[in-house]
Protein backbone atom coordinates (compact mmCIF):
# COMPACT_ATOMS: atom_id res chain seq x y z
CA UNK A 1 0.00 0.00 0.00
CA UNK A 2 1.33 3.71 -0.91
CA UNK A 3 1.70 5.61 2.03
CA UNK A 4 -0.89 8.67 1.89
CA UNK A 5 1.26 12.14 0.58
CA UNK A 6 0.24 15.25 2.48
CA UNK A 7 -1.73 18.02 0.22
CA UNK A 8 -1.80 20.83 3.03
CA UNK A 9 -0.94 21.62 6.61
CA UNK A 10 -1.88 24.61 9.00
CA UNK A 11 -0.12 25.28 12.67
CA UNK A 12 -3.53 25.83 15.11
CA UNK A 13 -1.36 26.98 18.21
CA UNK A 14 2.17 26.93 18.52
CA UNK A 15 2.41 23.52 19.15
CA UNK A 16 -0.09 21.89 17.16
CA UNK A 17 -0.68 20.91 12.88
CA UNK A 18 -3.36 20.08 11.20
CA UNK A 19 -2.39 17.74 8.51
CA UNK A 20 -4.20 17.11 5.36
CA UNK A 21 -3.74 14.15 3.87
CA UNK A 22 -4.47 13.20 -0.09
CA UNK A 23 -7.46 10.24 0.94
CA UNK A 24 -9.05 14.02 2.66
CA UNK A 25 -8.21 11.93 6.08
CA UNK A 26 -7.10 15.17 8.85
CA UNK A 27 -4.55 14.33 11.29
CA UNK A 28 -3.91 16.53 14.21
CA UNK A 29 -0.05 16.83 15.59
CA UNK A 30 1.33 17.92 18.62
CA UNK A 31 4.97 18.43 18.41
CA UNK A 32 5.58 19.04 22.22
CA UNK A 33 7.48 15.17 22.29
CA UNK A 34 9.67 16.34 19.58
CA UNK A 35 11.24 19.41 21.33
CA UNK A 36 12.76 17.17 23.95
CA UNK A 37 15.14 16.01 21.05
CA UNK A 38 17.93 18.84 20.67
CA UNK A 39 17.54 18.82 16.52
CA UNK A 40 14.19 20.22 17.51
CA UNK A 41 14.76 22.46 19.34
CA UNK A 42 14.47 25.73 16.87
CA UNK A 43 10.63 24.65 16.59
CA UNK A 44 10.15 26.17 19.82
CA UNK A 45 9.91 29.25 18.45
CA UNK A 46 6.42 30.33 17.45
CA UNK A 47 7.84 32.24 14.05
CA UNK A 48 10.10 29.15 12.90
CA UNK A 49 7.17 26.60 14.05
CA UNK A 50 5.05 28.19 11.69
CA UNK A 51 7.30 28.71 9.00
CA UNK A 52 7.40 24.96 7.23
CA UNK A 53 6.75 24.07 3.84
CA UNK A 54 5.52 20.77 2.07
CA UNK A 55 8.26 18.65 0.55
CA UNK A 56 7.50 18.16 -3.02
CA UNK A 57 5.31 15.09 -3.08
CA UNK A 58 3.62 15.58 -0.05
CA UNK A 59 6.53 13.23 1.57
CA UNK A 60 7.48 15.66 4.85
CA UNK A 61 6.86 19.15 6.23
CA UNK A 62 10.47 20.97 6.08
CA UNK A 63 11.16 24.25 8.35
CA UNK A 64 15.12 23.86 7.01
CA UNK A 65 17.75 21.54 5.93
CA UNK A 66 18.18 19.68 9.18
CA UNK A 67 14.54 19.56 10.55
CA UNK A 68 11.29 17.96 8.86
CA UNK A 69 8.92 15.47 10.00
CA UNK A 70 7.90 12.91 7.56
CA UNK A 71 4.20 11.76 6.45
CA UNK A 72 4.63 8.86 8.14
CA UNK A 73 4.96 10.64 11.28
CA UNK A 74 2.09 12.60 11.12
CA UNK A 75 -0.13 9.40 10.00
CA UNK A 76 1.30 6.98 12.16
CA UNK A 77 1.34 9.32 15.62
CA UNK A 78 -1.02 11.69 14.68
CA UNK A 79 -4.97 11.90 15.95
CA UNK A 80 -8.15 11.74 13.82
CA UNK A 81 -9.37 14.71 13.34
CA UNK A 82 -12.55 15.95 12.12
CA UNK A 83 -13.61 20.21 12.51
CA UNK A 84 -17.19 18.72 13.00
Amino acid sequence: MQPYRIVSAQTIDDRTLLVKFNNNEIRKYDISKLLEIPMFAPLRNPGFFRNFKIEPGGYALVWNEDIDISEYEFWQNGISFTDG
